[in-house]
């Protein structure tokens, strides 16, 4: 027993989903289209860099961001403010959408070829059900969980982040046809394993990071 409780090691996980993207303020689909952050989603990061600066220790964190341009910006000004280069994790990108993607949201309302009632469903043929963007997370998710890290940030999307959360807490995939996880854009979540393996979510799409702070 004593072996197999030392092999455990502690976690401090601070996911952030990506603020405002210009696809929030123009009625279009977000999923695997590159959309930049909007300049106010740009002023929010810095927000939410500042605030990370006065909880955790430069140098003692690494940072991971999906690949999309929204994502990539955001943890790039939080690396910034902290010293820290992003790595950049093709895993954590949105859930693809298929023939939605680069189309407008009343689109794919309008287009949708099946209703998502489950983890397996697809709004499109060749979309991404929530069930493969958990597979694909899986791997990812297995080695910050294994390796010598302790101090992760990770930065993605609504959507994924929210699988991310239940992975975490070791739900079953088929849980979520009934409960989920959701934050909010510009949420910052915290997450803690402790040495006995217990997982904690501490806070869940914390908002008060995206409002400036007297002394950043």
């Amino acid at each position: 027993m004593q072996s197999i409780m030392t092999a455990i090691k502690r976690k401090n996980i601070i996911t952030i989903q990506h603020p405002e993207s210009v696809h929030h303020t123009n009625g279009m689909v977000g999923s695997w289209t590159d959309w930049e952050l909007s300049e106010k989603g740009k002023r929010l990061a810095e927000n939410i860099s500042s605030h990370l600066k006065q909880t955790i220790q430069p140098g003692s964190v690494v940072i991971y961001s999906s690949t999309l341009k929204r994502a990539v910006q955001t943890a790039e000004i939080v690396g910034k403010k902290l010293g820290l280069t992003p790595k950049l994790i093709g895993a954590l990108k949105e859930r693809g959408l298929g023939a939605g993607i680069g189309k407008s949201v009343q689109w794919l309302k309008d287009n949708i070829e099946q209703e998502e009632l489950t983890v397996y469903d697809k709004c499109f043929a060749d979309a991404e059900s929530r069930y493969d963007v958990w597979k694909r997370l899986i791997p990812f998710y297995e080695e910050i969980i294994s390796n010598e890290e302790e101090n992760i940030i990770i930065v993605s999307h609504g959507d994924t982040l929210s699988l991310f959360n239940a992975l975490w807490l070791g739900l079953d995939i088929e849980l979520l046809n009934k409960i989920d996880l959701y934050g909010i854009s510009g949420g910052v979540s915290f997450l803690y394993q402790n040495s006995a393996g217990k997982r904690i979510i501490k806070r869940l799409s914390d908002t008060s990071f995206m409002y400036p702070i007297a002394n950043p």
